[in-house]
């Protein structure tokens, strides 16, 4: 046992010094040159920040486009997912009330023309994007309610969408918080 004893000992406090030291300075480094310097990237609108723009916010007014729901109620310390399949009788009926919801406030659209991701909650619950099409179909709602032609809301969406790294990876997408204050600077 002693034989074993002090090599365990002095790699436990090697991993300790890299893993609990070195690599954490190391990524915050790095984080350092990210957009908002390691801290998020804020989102400011007359001179005051109004969120982050990696973190999901809801929006439940008319005039703007609603975010993803949420099963962590957008609480950035709380994020998570529902953990319920897609047979589960309480998911279906939190689902079955988000397109009802949504049905309600945009009567243009029928059930099928919803995008999924405008009444399911992502993994984390706190999902800042929505995709293209998912704004697009809000977008007869906000006009009508801002008395703006759909036109000009088209203009913005594409303004905003953030097209996939390199052009390969990840789907396109729009910041809904970014989008939102886009909108309102629209006047």
């Amino acid at each position: 046992m002693k034989a074993f004893f002090l090599p365990s000992l002095k790699l436990t406090i090697i991993l300790i010094v890299l893993l609990a030291g070195i690599y954490p300075l190391a990524i915050a480094g790095i984080g350092k040159f990210a957009p908002g310097h390691g801290d998020g990237e804020t989102v400011t609108y007359n001179g005051r920040v109004v969120g982050f723009a990696n973190i999901g916010q809801k929006f439940t007014k008319d005039k703007y486009f609603w975010s993803r729901p949420s099963a962590a109620n957008y609480q950035a310390d709380a994020g998570s997912g529902t953990n319920k399949g897609p047979s589960n009788p309480d998911y279906l009926k939190t689902v079955s009330a988000a397109i009802d919801t949504f049905l309600k406030h945009n009567p243009t659209v029928t059930r099928s023309q919803i995008p999924a991701e405008l009444v399911t909650s992502s993994g984390s619950g706190l999902d800042p994007d929505l995709s293209p099409a998912g704004a697009q179909i809000q977008v007869a709602r906000i006009a009508k309610v801002r008395n703006i032609s759909a036109d000009k809301i088209n203009s913005l969406i594409a303004a905003n969408t953030e097209k996939p790294l390199l052009g390969l990876f990840g789907p396109a997408k729009v910041n809904v918080l970014k989008l939102n204050v886009a909108l309102d600077e629209m006047k």
